[in-house]
């Protein structure tokens, strides 16, 4: 009754929060939005690493992981960001709260399991405001704001076809909105104009891996993988309304449609470039593990038609992550504290986002704890990472951040046949 209780509390959570924007950065204006991490909380908090898989957590972003489930695993994660955007002239605190991920995984047969799910792929949302000055001397000033993102439904199945040897595979259905807005105004002029723009977003990937973990003198395990995100390809309908509006009343005033199709930019597509990310790590099972990961993405190839930006360029993109767990004790019945588990992690993302000629690039240090809910499998995740993002050069934003995850994964036995004695 209990778990059921809490699994409902996190539905109604889920439908309000994958309502609202799960960015303020100003940098979530390029591309399709801030990309989210899908991991669930227990990896996050290892850097955001995707090799390690056991019998009772999901692995969002490693299919070939469900192999190894051997209970049926309900996960859901909440993560709240405190942002502290700065420039060289002021700053701003300002915070958000989004559910990152709803999951449910099973196991199939002894060596293999699948699992669906929903959470965010991307967000929009940012409010700035510049001001210039123009060849009359007197003040321009433009806002820009946008709102949206594209959710994901996702399928994952895996399979261990030899021992040791696991394969999976994804299939994601993405969608949603994206909604940008500038308005500009000139000082002692008693109109502003107004440009709206709005694109529909759909469209499929895939996920491939194959985990490699061989048991080296009986207690240690070596663990190997290969993860490839298949190209994205999304197709965008898009709209766009130009006009002028009243700065005392704020009507607008002869607001048009544009004729997207004289440009072909009614529709146009959105390929989301392959991702493909090698993982190495160490351990001992149910005691300690620490491992590594390096991802490469030529984001060079993407392009947003649509929105035209002049001062961004995309380049390859990259990232390094560690991570490592370490459980005292998880037989332990005289110790709590010895039955948690301690998760730490570091990651360095290079964005391929440049904007004004400077890199946009992102470091962040995470760290957890992984909490026994009574006597069976199940536990509460506890997650916390401080990062940076970005720089104040060439009139740009520093994004510092802390962000707190909380994840539930419950656990119980489906298809069992009871016996009565």
């Amino acid at each position: 009754m209990v778990k059921k209780f809490i699994i409902a509390i996190f539905c109604l959570m889920a439908h309000g929060l994958f309502a609202q924007n799960g960015t303020i950065s100003p940098y979530s204006f390029f591309g399709i939005g801030d990309l989210r991490n899908n991991g669930t909380v227990e990896n996050q908090m290892m850097g955001g690493i995707s090799m390690y898989a056991d019998s009772i957590h999901l692995n969002l972003t490693n299919p070939a992981a469900y192999s190894q489930l051997r209970l049926t695993a309900y996960t859901a994660g909440i993560a709240h960001t405190e942002y502290r955007l700065k420039d060289f002239t002021e700053e701003q605190n300002i915070g958000v709260t989004n559910l990152d991920y709803l999951s449910i995984g099973f196991p199939l047969s002894k060596n293999m399991g699948m699992g669906f799910g929903l959470m965010p792929l991307s967000s929009v949302g940012y409010s700035l405001r510049q001001e210039s000055t123009n060849a009359n001397g007197a003040t321009v000033t433009n806002v820009f704001t946008g709102e949206g993102g594209l959710n994901r439904v996702y399928a994952s199945i895996g399979f261990e076809p030899i021992k040791n040897l696991s394969i999976g595979a994804t299939v994601n259905f993405n969608f949603g909105n994206l909604e940008y807005e500038r308005i500009q105004s000139v000082e002692n002029v008693q109109f502003g104009t107004l440009d709206r723009r709005e694109s529909r977003i759909n469209g499929y990937d895939f996920n491939y891996s194959l985990n490699y973990t061989p048991t080296i003198k009986e207690k240690y395990t070596l663990y190997t993988s290969i993860v490839v995100n298949t190209q994205g390809n999304l197709v965008s309908k898009n709209s766009e309304r130009l006009g002028s509006f009243s700065l005392v009343t704020g009507d607008e005033i002869e607001v048009i449609d544009v004729d997207l199709d004289a440009t072909n930019l009614r529709n146009t597509e959105l390929k989301i470039p392959t991702r493909a990310t090698v993982g190495l790590g160490f351990g001992e099972n149910k005691k300690w593990f620490m491992g590594g990961e390096y991802s490469f993405q030529k984001f060079s190839d993407f392009d947003n038609e649509f929105l035209g930006i002049e001062n961004v360029r995309y380049n390859d993109g990259s990232t390094f992550a560690f991570g490592t767990y370490f459980v005292p004790d998880y037989r332990s019945l005289s110790s709590y504290f010895k039955r948690i588990t301690y998760r730490a992690g570091v990651r360095y993302d290079v964005t391929g986002l440049e904007v004004n000629n400077k890199e946009i690039n992102n470091f962040g240090i995470t760290f957890g704890f992984g909490l026994p809910l009574s006597n069976n499998f199940s536990n509460l995740n506890l997650g916390f990472e401080l990062g940076r993002r970005g720089t104040t050069d060439a009139n740009l934003i520093e994004e510092s951040y802390f962000k707190v995850n909380i994840g539930l994964s419950l656990n119980d036995r489906w298809f069992i046949k009871r016996k009565i004695n």
